[in-house]
């Protein structure tokens, strides 16, 4: 079951300050690109951990996808080297399980190629709206209901003591992009199938950047260690201090706006001084386009009826501000002081 306070404090004062990145590799559109066995791209991952170590990151925070244990052998094979590659540099994954955002009807195989200039265009729901829905109307089919399951509980199950794994992220912001309370049912079976598998890692849902009261509730009351999400500057301290209320381990587990003040020097300072864990959106803009600001999602299926993709060749743009993201696909920082900084804080 759930871990005492006294547990989980315990293991927090074990670990070195967690400072870190959401991490996906710049060749992949989304977490299934990222894993799929023909798609697995060990050379642009090996190359980014090494800058991901070069800038004092000890961890990072990694999103799998249901679809992928429906081939476990071949996902486990990328998923091995993934953790190995991580282990060899000391940095230790946060693995995310189910997510609301952003596009629904996720699918096996090739995926889409980017809308140019379109925040995450390509990225995939676990398991995805119209799944989440079923469940929620209780008309989901019992073989997927169970494949749901078998996933969260054979990747608990299987990474149970695994000391490459710093924790468990269940179900990343339940309730957004529309999910709403309708993500309640299948948060409140994921919680329940995670505790019967009870890793000896620690489990979490984030409170700040789910949406819906009971699914706050739910995520407090579960939640062994508090992750939240804040991309706002004016937010940042206040929310740490009223959840500091629950005597636990904090760590924002989803930070670094620029448009919205969230810098690197605002944020990781105040971090540092109230011993939170953090880690920021995005390594490498890439694939993904995490640089651009969430408005281009606005004008993604306008691009599309427009034909505005970018090809493998093609040279990913740049906004004048990035949104998310630190390096260029070849190394070269957004900004060179921002490196100085976030090195010095790292591993000062």
């Amino acid at each position: 079951m759930k871990w005492t306070k006294k547990k989980a404090n315990n293991w927090y004062d074990e670990q070195p300050w967690l400072v870190g990145c959401n991490f996906l590799p710049s060749t992949a559109i989304n977490q299934l690109e990222m894993f799929q066995e023909d798609s697995f791209d060990e050379d642009t991952i090996t190359r980014e951990l090494n800058w991901a170590k070069d800038l004092g990151f000890n961890s990072l925070r990694v999103y799998l996808h249901d679809l992928l244990w429906s081939r476990r052998d071949k996902f486990k094979k990328t998923f091995e080297k993934f953790l190995d590659l991580c282990h060899e540099r000391n940095i230790k994954p946060i693995i995310v399980l189910f997510d609301d955002c952003h596009r629904p009807y996720p699918k096996l195989g090739k995926q889409p190629m980017p809308v140019k200039g379109v925040h995450n265009s390509g990225w995939k729901q676990s398991p995805g709206m119209a799944l989440v829905n079923e469940i929620h109307e209780e008309k989901v089919d019992a073989k997927e209901l169970n494949r749901l399951k078998e996933f969260i509980q054979g990747m608990l199950r299987d990474y149970a003591n695994d000391e490459r794994i710093l924790m468990w992220d269940i179900y990343n912001e339940p309730g957004q992009f529309g999910m709403g309370d309708k993500a309640l049912k299948l948060l409140s079976l994921t919680w329940e199938w995670a505790h019967e598998a009870r890793p000896s890692q620690p489990i979490t849902s984030c409170l700040d950047g789910s949406i819906g009261e009971e699914i706050l509730k739910l995520n407090g009351e579960n939640s062994d260690v508090i992750t939240f999400h804040t991309y706002e500057a004016e937010k940042l301290e206040p929310t740490i201090e009223r959840l500091k209320k629950f005597e636990r381990p904090l760590l924002c587990t989803e930070y670094m706006a620029r448009e919205f003040g969230t810098t690197f020097e605002f944020s990781l300072p105040i971090f540092k001084k109230e011993n939170v864990g953090c880690f920021n959106w995005g390594l490498v803009a890439g694939k993904s386009q995490t640089h651009f600001g969430w408005s281009t999602i606005l004008e993604l299926q306008k691009k599309k009826e427009n034909g505005e993709f970018l090809n493998d060749n093609d040279e990913i743009p740049e906004p004048d501000e990035w949104f998310h993201d630190i390096f260029r696909v070849d190394g070269s920082p957004y900004d060179e002081k921002e490196i100085e900084f976030i090195k010095k804080t790292a591993s000062g």
